[in-house]
């Protein structure tokens, strides 16, 4: 079945700057969508029959299911059925950081790379489920003021009723021994964070201070988390330290050689290089900007 790519640019515009979008999966299962921006997180809650490739897994999904993804594990996703549908939460970390839940519900099983990220939906959780990506869209919509922090509890309760219920059993469970280091490195990587004092600066910041962190040799676990991931070590590391220096630049009083320095930089100078090379602009001007 050939799939009709839509227009995406306004939607992925539109996405960008709120950090947020809901909206129904098309209900003919003819047409996909297509985010070119891979930084966010989704939920989503399907009925139809599909196949789901997580990581280095497998889940043939038949009836209704809810899937979490997370943008720094790779995943596809294959409809089999003519008639597909359901709805789809795509947020930003950034959009989520404004409530101080945010941890708990990144760090939760649902989103892990070793967690349970599809589970089977019965017909009356499936109403349930339903009714909160409706409120959602509705909300979304809206000229309410503070719908954003709305749309953030509807997605902290379909967090928690998820949490609830038990993962799939037709979900493959077996891990190898690339995805148990991928999924140790990732947690070792975000437990360094948030960086709260420029007295305790950050202590591991190469592939090689990871490695070393895991006993493991440097090669070994750059093997493994490139192929779970699709992406390398080094990867990893630098977009979430530059994640970590924006929010210190834009949420801190810190000058930007304190920034550098908690980072883990010798001088300001390589962080200013560093950051420019990732994000495309200079320490200063992101600042000025968030002021």
């Amino acid at each position: 079945m050939a799939a009709r790519i839509r227009d995406l640019s306004p939607f992925n515009a539109d996405l960008k700057l709120k950090g947020f979008n809901v909206f129904p999966i098309e209900a003919d299962g003819q047409a996909t969508r297509t985010y070119s921006r891979k930084d966010f997180y989704k939920i989503c809650l399907t009925t139809g029959t599909s196949r789901i490739h997580y990581a280095d897994r497998t889940f043939e999904a038949k009836g209704t299911v809810l899937f979490f993804g997370n943008p720094h594990i790779p995943y596809s996703w294959e409809t089999l059925s003519t008639r597909y549908v359901g709805y789809t939460c795509l947020f930003s970390e950034d959009f989520l950081s404004g409530s101080d839940r945010t941890d708990s519900i990144l760090r939760s099983p649902l989103f892990k790379l070793g967690g349970t990220p599809i589970l089977t939906i019965t017909n009356e959780q499936r109403t349930f489920l339903n009714g909160l990506f409706q409120r959602m869209i509705a909300e979304q919509d809206s000229d309410y003021a503070h719908k954003d922090e709305l749309i953030r509890n509807y997605i902290h309760l379909i967090v928690h009723e998820a949490l609830k219920l038990s993962p799939s059993q037709e979900f493959d469970t077996q891990h190898n021994a690339a995805s148990r280091i991928t999924a140790v490195f990732l947690e070792t990587l975000e437990r360094q964070f948030p960086i709260e004092s420029v007295d305790r600066p950050l202590g591991l910041r190469s592939p090689q201070d990871y490695a070393r962190a895991l006993n493991l040799h440097v090669n070994s676990l750059n093997r493994a988390v490139k192929g779970v991931t699709g992406k390398p070590t080094g990867a990893h590391i630098a977009e979430r330290v530059t994640t970590e220096a924006k929010a210190l630049l834009e949420h801190t009083d810190w000058n930007v050689a304190d920034v550098a320095y908690a980072l883990g930089f010798e001088h300001p100078s390589y962080f200013n290089s560093y950051f420019k090379r990732i994000t495309g602009t200079n320490p200063m001007t992101l600042r000025q900007v968030a002021v």
